[in-house]
């Protein structure tokens, strides 16, 4: 680890690679559900979907957990992409994740549902039913967590799970990250896990690699609590650790 550092109640590590960020982050992961586990019956986690995750992902299917008491659930889901399609982030989950492992359940959005708004209803029901204990999470390019871009983002949202109009930079994000080829394939609308329903997981854990995510690392760390930056509002969780690389924490 190169440093630590804290931030209001924030917790950021910097590690030197990407590899031992994912490595390192799953470990506090792994040591944080045994805790669980000891306590409860089952537990219930929030898993993000993006490159940003792969590290920690491979990592984490790697250490010795009872997956078999552990409820899976993702926090957003673009609308209208087909099915199959491996850009939609439960098929990434599902290719990274779900399928490597013995989950008690797993439980996926459906951005092709017939009615979406019901789909937000139903999604928010099983939230309500398994609040999570854990929320593995990024930060996007804009800052935002989960597909709660600037615009649409709300420390104080009435909504659990909303349908959101995504913003041109997160869309363009999409590209920057390989999983499409130009901005017109990037779909503009998605639902979302939304902030209040994120921060109510007793403990969150956010890797962020990566040189496109050093400004977002630096206005998470520097700005003022503000929706316009959506990811400072981790600086206020009980329980809250960021795990940075070298190349993403350049401006800190």
């Amino acid at each position: 680890m190169i440093k630590e550092i804290q931030k209001d109640k924030l917790k950021i590590q910097v590690l030197n690679d990407r590899k031992l960020l994912g490595a390192r982050a799953a470990e506090a992961v792994y040591k944080q559900i045994t805790e669980l586990l000891d306590k409860e019956p089952y537990i219930n986690i929030i898993f993000a979907a993006a490159p940003s995750q792969n590290e920690f992902l491979a990592a984490l299917i790697e250490k010795n957990i009872d997956w078999a008491r552990i409820n899976a659930f993702h926090m957003d889901e673009y609308i209208g992409l087909n099915a199959d399609a491996p850009q939609g982030f439960g098929n990434f989950l599902k290719a990274g994740l779900f399928d490597k492992v013995n989950f008690r359940s797993v439980n996926y959005i459906n951005g092709n549902a017939a009615d979406v708004e019901q789909e937000c209803l139903r999604y928010e029901g099983l939230l309500m039913e398994f609040p999570p204990h854990i929320v593995c999470m990024g930060i996007g390019e804009n800052t935002h967590i989960a597909f709660n871009d600037p615009h649409v983002a709300y420390f104080n949202d009435k909504k659990r799970v909303k349908i959101v109009d995504l913003d041109e930079e997160c869309r363009q994000q999409q590209v920057n990250d390989g999983c499409f080829s130009s901005i017109t394939k990037v779909p503009k609308f998605a639902i979302t896990l939304t902030i209040p329903t994120l921060f109510s997981g007793k403990y969150l854990f956010c890797m962020v690699p990566g040189e496109k995510k050093a400004r977002a690392v630096h206005h998470t760390i520097v700005q003022e609590v503000t929706e316009k930056y959506p990811s400072t509002i981790l600086r206020k969780h009980e329980n809250a650790i960021m795990f940075t690389d070298a190349q993403s924490s350049v401006f800190l």
